[in-house]
């Protein structure tokens, strides 16, 4: 059980009519996690959907030698989706970010809750079909620029956030190249790159200064041109069908 203002201050659950989140209040689990906890592994059975009430979670798709973050969930964000409505396994891995709080909804919650106010389902549908959006919009980033604009991206979107040029990475070399979809010696690389370019400073402890902000917001635009293309081509292809 978890206490029903406790879920209403989360944006996913205080969309859902009162009847339905009294159900999910009462019968609710909560599952707390320290940094670097595994929430599921990949091919793991479901045990219920996972909405975060507190902190981050990533969530990271493994391939031979690489891995790549599919999406990252902060407060609201949910996890489990696909093998609690289709079945089957976890599709991916998930790890806590930093200590994270979860309410454990299964299966039969939700049911429940959707028995008794059906328009419980089309607020797990919205939330469902902006996933969908969000991975095909990660995919356009990740697979029609280089890793060089999507490496300057992200220093530009961490100055941005910080109002500040001098910056940290934020994360470990290696979950910055899952983040980027690539590896760890291509990220080793860019930045080296980007050093000798004068674009960027290394400080050290992972801190870095941006140099050049309106060269790096450049090198950033590379390859946007080809994914608005894309984009357009697949709304069209959409539109056809």
């Amino acid at each position: 059980m978890i206490a029903l203002d406790r879920l209403k201050t989360v944006s996913l659950f205080a969309a859902l009519p009162r009847s339905a989140l009294r159900i999910i209040a009462d019968r609710a689990i909560e599952r707390r996690f320290a940094t670097g906890d595994i929430l599921f592994r990949a091919g793991d059975s479901a045990a219920g959907l996972l909405v975060v009430l507190e902190g981050k979670v990533r969530v990271v798709r493994k391939a031979a030698d690489r891995a790549q973050v599919v999406h990252v969930e902060r407060a609201g964000g949910t996890l489990g989706e696909v093998p609690v409505f289709s079945g089957g396994g976890y599709p991916a891995t998930a790890f806590a970010a930093e200590p994270t709080v979860c309410a454990l909804v299964g299966r039969d919650v939700i049911l429940a809750a959707v028995k008794t106010n059906p328009e419980t389902a089309f607020v797990l549908l919205e939330r469902l079909s902006r996933r969908v959006r969000e991975l095909v919009e990660r995919l356009d980033r990740t697979s029609l620029r280089p890793v060089s604009a999507r490496l300057a991206e992200y220093l530009i979107g961490r100055a941005d956030a910080r109002h500040r040029a001098v910056i940290a990475i934020g994360m470990t070399q290696q979950q910055l190249a899952e983040e980027l979809g690539t590896v760890r010696e291509v990220v080793v690389r860019e930045l080296q790159a980007l050093r000798a370019s004068g674009l960027l400073r290394a400080l050290g402890s992972g801190r870095f200064e941006i140099v050049d902000a309106t060269a790096l917001r450049a090198r950033a635009r590379e390859g946007a041109g080809r994914s608005r293309k894309v984009k357009v081509e697949r709304r069209d292809t959409a539109d056809a069908t």
